[in-house]
């Protein structure tokens, strides 16, 4: 125990002894670590940013919308508009064998909504119940619409965040009426805020059950049929999206009169196909932040192998007095390695902290687009610190190894640079 704390009372008084030197190592060491940390976070804040982004959405959402199909293949001049029809989703629903759930979707901008406190416009929503488990829509109050809302035809509506601030400013929604476009209607529920300020729709939304929209506010196409907005759907796991995709397709081209195998012919969003395009920018992203974070690092290691070579070489005279005063081999080693392990170590750590601050200081940022605050990532920073910590015990050993198997004479006689 006493020849340990020995050990380090002789390394702290050469540290001390060599001041200027001992902080311009540990400042490279920390320097390197804590821009490695900075730039690895910076690129898991906008990966998270923008995985939260799509989550706020719902998970693995596809969309299909009406379109125009081309009477002559890749030809969009000779393309005629077609309408999505309640028919289509029911045979969707029957025959699509890689959906997992769906749901009809009548939307429509020209809705103004008053309430006792206040009006709003925004958009208004008419979904089948199932729609609450294809989007992600968190109940803050009540209820969600359900089957007898729709069966029934019940004038019943759930609020978005911000339409209900605006309607019922401080005041409780759920068990109260509106009017919308002078129908009158009962909130039964209202939603969380979802997404950041102004990003995300969902907050200035009505929905009424499908069948209540179809009554009050239906969409008639140049046929006559009832047309709806869009079809919500999802796969029944994520890697059968491209089937799905083509279980719908297949059902709307046949019922339309076009070829299903057309991409001209459809409009869609495919969030599945939109997070794996996502991970691959991340991940080249995170190589260039790892690739420019390496070189800072491995200027940094070199920089602690310059200084410490310079370090232990200046020293030789100091190893030959101690081995001639009967130092082992073994101690002298010792003493360099834990020396070496000691300032780099610590340097790293307070790397670590620096970076860590800073993130937490941004920890409330609220980034533009889907950034996130930086985030710390500990399997980086354990890989900083180790490959550092070694590149210092590695350029302290080698020059000691050497100058502890001189003689002592020899190594005495060693002049200091």
């Amino acid at each position: 125990m006493q020849f340990v704390i020995d050990t380090f009372v002789q390394i702290f008084r050469t540290l001390w002894a060599h001041k200027l030197r001992s902080f311009l190592t540990m400042f490279g060491i920390a320097w390197g670590v804590g821009s490695l940390l900075l730039l690895v976070g910076l690129g898991e804040g906008f990966r998270t940013g923008n995985q939260r982004g799509l989550k706020e959405y719902g998970e693995n959402i596809m969309m299909i919308f009406p379109g125009r199909a081309p009477a002559v293949q890749g030809s969009m001049n000779s393309a005629r508009e077609y309408h999505l029809t309640y028919k289509d989703y029911l045979d969707i629903r029957s025959e699509a064998t890689h959906i997992r759930a769906l749901s009809p979707v009548l939307a429509t901008n020209d809705v103004h909504a008053v309430s006792e406190f206040g009006s709003a416009s925004g958009q208004l929503v008419g979904p089948e119940p199932q729609y609450n488990t294809i989007r992600f829509l968190p109940l803050l109050q009540g209820r969600w619409i359900n089957s007898l809302d729709d069966g029934q035809k019940r004038n019943v509506v759930v609020l978005g965040d911000e339409m209900t601030r605006h309607l019922f400013p401080g005041r409780p929604a759920v068990g109260s009426s509106i009017l919308l476009n002078g129908y009158s209607f009962e909130v039964i529920g209202t939603l969380k805020r979802v997404g950041r300020g102004d990003d995300n729709s969902t907050n200035m939304r009505c929905y009424i059950p499908f069948q209540v929209m179809r009554s009050f506010f239906p969409i008639k196409d140049t046929d006559g049929f009832d047309a709806i907005s869009s079809i919500n759907y999802q796969p029944r796991i994520p890697e059968e999206h491209l089937l799905a995709q083509q279980d719908a397709r297949r059902v709307v081209g046949r019922n339309h009169g076009f070829d299903p195998k057309d991409d001209d012919a459809f409009e869609g969003w495919d969030t599945v196909k939109q997070a794996q395009m996502m991970n691959v920018i991340f991940d080249v992203m995170d190589e260039f932040l790892g690739t420019v974070g390496f070189v800072t690092l491995a200027l940094g290691a070199i920089g602690v192998i310059n200084i410490m070579l310079v370090a232990v070489t200046e020293r030789t005279r100091e190893i030959g007095l101690r081995k001639a005063l009967g130092a082992t081999n073994r101690s002298i080693m010792l003493q360099f390695f834990a020396e070496g392990l000691l300032l780099t170590l610590v340097s790293g750590l307070i790397g670590m902290v620096l970076a860590g601050g800073l993130m937490l200081a941004f920890r409330n940022y609220q980034g533009p687009g889907g950034f996130d605050p930086p985030r710390l990532v500990p399997m980086t920073a354990m890989l900083a610190i180790g490959s550092l910590t070694l590149a210092g015990i590695v350029a302290g050993l080698y020059p000691a190894r050497k100058a502890a198997s001189l003689e002592p004479v020899e190594a005495m006689r060693q002049e200091s640079t």
